[in-house]
């Protein structure tokens, strides 16, 4: 739900100007900033257009960012922040914050996690959590738009690195076979995820669009494949792009069902029967 959990009187349009110097100084596009506040890009550029107010967590992960004070970003005397971000910590509190959650939804499920867990493993408050994120469900969502973040940029570089578009397809069925410990962390969540979307509307449209991105991306490659004569003539890449997505999703969930050795047996076994629907449906028969 959108809130405008900003103090009465703020000057919302000087506010998304110092928001806009804030961006500015940090060198960095609109939409990485987004990133590393955690935010989703379309609130912040509604919110910097005048068209929706920033909330104070919103304001309260700017500032964490910018490092300066929030009054700074409200129109108060400008200084610099008491309290930088903590020292060591890689990417600022923020960050550290939803990175940690990752982490602990992943090992216990998100209804297990209190935000007590997420202060301990941040060596902090929980005043301080809820300073940046004030609940649960923006906790959940911060992680969720966390792990879609990481998702595409690695999706991204896999594909960059490809010589076509057959090793591209490739390339994403590796980066969905749950093998490292950072990738069954990440399917963990997004098995939180499918339960809490049927609940929550702000996660339900981060599902929805997170898998509208992924379907795409296979659907463009697979365009690209046939065009380059690697991928049978008269594919339908929507289709190939659901099936497979259908596929993974129902071997994903096997995979992490089992542990150990057993997992590393299952995450094969996933891999070959990706490969061989790959080999038997989209790629074009050999000469």
């Amino acid at each position: 739900m959108e809130t405008d959990d900003v103090p009465d009187g703020a000057p919302t349009a000087d506010t998304a100007a110092r928001v806009r110097e804030v961006i500015a100084a940090a060198g960095v596009s609109q939409r990485e900033f987004a990133r590393r506040v955690v935010m989703d890009p379309s609130k912040l550029s509604r919110s910097l257009s005048g068209t929706r107010r920033f909330t104070a967590a919103e304001l309260a992960r700017i500032a964490d960012e910018g490092r300066v004070d929030v009054g700074r970003l409200l129109g108060a005397r400008p200084r610099e922040k008491a309290t930088a971000p903590a020292v060591g910590v890689e990417g600022g509190r923020p960050l550290q914050i939803v990175r940690e959650t990752v982490r602990l939804i992943a090992e216990h499920g998100f209804h297990a996690v209190r935000v007590a867990d997420i202060a301990r493993a941040c060596a902090t408050s929980s005043a301080a959590i809820h300073y940046h994120f004030p609940g649960r469900a923006e906790l959940l969502e911060a992680a969720v738009r966390w792990c879609m973040d990481e998702d595409t940029a690695r999706r991204a570089a896999l594909i960059a690195e490809a010589d076509d578009a057959a090793a591209e397809l490739r390339q994403l069925v590796a980066l969905q076979t749950p093998r490292t410990a950072q990738q069954r962390r990440q399917w963990a969540v997004w098995l939180d995820l499918w339960a809490e979307a049927a609940r929550s509307t702000a996660v339900g449209r981060l599902h929805s669009e997170y898998y509208r991105q992924w379907r795409e991306t296979v659907a463009d490659v697979v365009r690209r494949g046939v065009a380059q004569g690697v991928f049978r003539a008269g594919t339908d890449p929507q289709a190939a792009a659901l099936t497979l997505t259908a596929l993974i999703d129902g071997l994903a969930t096997h995979v992490l069902s089992v542990s150990g050795p057993s997992a590393d047996r299952a995450a094969d076994a996933m891999h070959m029967a990706l490969t061989a629907h790959v080999t038997h449906t989209i790629l074009a028969p050999r000469p």
